[in-house]
């Protein structure tokens, strides 16, 4: 009888902790919807720059790297792989939704140790900073070879907007 009690107790417990995790994703969801949607893989791109095999780890608001983005199933890991066009970067991700940043959303690229649901060796996540129907998110991969990540951050890199660091900055230097 006691073993019983204990079952049903424990079985209950694990009701409401699926319930109230539940509740919390719903209300995140509710919460996020001013994200809007994804922007749509080009009918036609370029051929690749580069491309990567990897993880998709997660995506989050720009600057917080605990608050993860549920909308647009931007909150799911999964196996991916990360490609680099003239038009912007596509995530190809396996069991989700492709995720497509055109060349004018993006805004930064860095490496960082960790985000949400993931922490690897110092420098191990290639994250991209770029705009969502005008929210900032951080965009996190992990290569799938660890020799691959600072390649693909530098190819990245130089796809970022003049405004980024490829600009006229000398010029402008000159002109001061």
């Amino acid at each position: 009888m006691e073993q019983m009690t204990a079952l049903l107790l424990g079985g209950g417990t694990i009701v409401v902790l699926l319930a109230l995790i539940g509740l919390g994703w719903r209300n995140r969801l509710r919460r996020q919807q001013h994200i809007g949607t994804l922007p749509e893989v080009p009918a036609v791109l370029s051929p690749a720059m580069a491309q990567v095999a990897g993880q998709y780890v997660v995506t989050t608001t720009a600057g917080d790297w605990l608050d993860r983005v549920a909308v647009q199933s931007l909150g799911v890991k999964s196996n991916a792989t990360l490609s680099i066009h003239a038009q912007g970067v596509l995530l190809q991700r396996t069991g989700a939704t492709d995720v497509f940043i055109p060349v004018a959303d993006l805004v930064d690229v860095r490496s960082e140790s960790g985000m949400t649901g993931k922490f690897v060796e110092k420098e191990g996540l290639v994250v991209l900073r770029w705009m969502l129907a005008g929210a900032g998110v951080d965009t996190a991969f992990r290569t799938r070879l660890a020799a691959e990540s600072k390649p693909l951050q530098q190819a990245l890199t130089d796809l970022l907007p003049d405004e980024h660091g490829t600009d006229d900055s000398s010029t402008n230097k000159d002109k001061k």
